[in-house]
């Protein structure tokens, strides 16, 4: 896909990798609409990116508000080429020490706002597949950890395994509507991810640019290719 002049969704686009993908998104000629609950953030993210970039406050676990930023997207741009599910929230801890509430909120954000992202964009795609002979492409930024388990991350483990169940099953869905899916699994990223989980890093790890632009070569492949799983690793994560 040529992204110049594509409307692109990013949830979780105030900080961390989701900024840095809107960056580029931006930076190749694409619209972009970011979703995140902090309306301060996305403020200061359009105030750097100007006005390719447009701020709507949404809480992904929330349908109603997801509903309510897509009809934005759709009054606004009348179309959704790009939808990166990047939205995440860990708690780590271990089992006797985790409470319900932690790993609801954690299945809420990374399963549930990928449902309801990829449930309000699919019918704008099938649209645009119906006029235009190619629909869209949804990527959703899942983890190592929606690979293999790790002591003290089981809350998070589960829901970015189902995050790459939710997304094969997609994939194979949604293909003959011309939408491709692919999921993404990041190792160790530098972001502030770790700080609010409760975790550590590697001494060495990638950086949101790493990831970024991974995702944006997989979004610019022609449109009769399809990459359905990527996954990253820092090469040497402790230095």
């Amino acid at each position: 896909m040529n992204i110049q002049d594509k409307v692109a969704v990013v949830t979780g686009a105030s900080s961390g990798i989701g900024r840095v993908i809107s960056t580029q998104l931006v930076e190749g000629g694409a619209t972009v609409f970011g979703l995140a609950r902090s309306g301060d953030t996305l403020s200061a993210v359009r105030d750097e990116l100007g006005d390719a970039f447009h701020p709507v406050t949404c809480d992904v676990r929330d349908a109603a508000s997801v509903a309510e930023a897509f009809a934005v997207v759709e009054d606004s741009a009348g179309r959704c080429d790009v939808l990166v599910n990047n939205a995440g929230y860990g708690e780590f801890g271990g089992i006797e020490d985790l409470t319900p509430e932690a790993f609801d909120q954690q299945q809420a954000t990374n399963v549930n706002g990928v449902f309801l992202c990829t449930q309000q964009a699919v019918p704008m795609m099938r649209a645009q597949n119906e006029a235009e002979g190619f629909g869209g492409h949804i990527v959703n930024i899942a983890s190592i950890a929606g690979l293999l388990g790790n002591p003290n991350i089981s809350a998070y483990n589960a829901s970015k395994f189902a995050v790459r169940g939710f997304s094969d099953a997609m994939m194979k869905e949604l293909r003959d509507d011309g939408i491709k899916v692919t999921c993404v699994y990041p190792g160790s990223v530098e972001t502030n991810f770790s700080d609010v989980a409760g975790s550590s890093i590697a001494p060495n790890p990638m950086q949101p640019e790493d990831v970024a632009g991974t995702v944006l070569h997989v979004i610019e492949g022609p449109d009769n290719y399809l990459i359905s799983e990527v996954v990253m690793r820092p090469l040497r994560p402790r230095g």
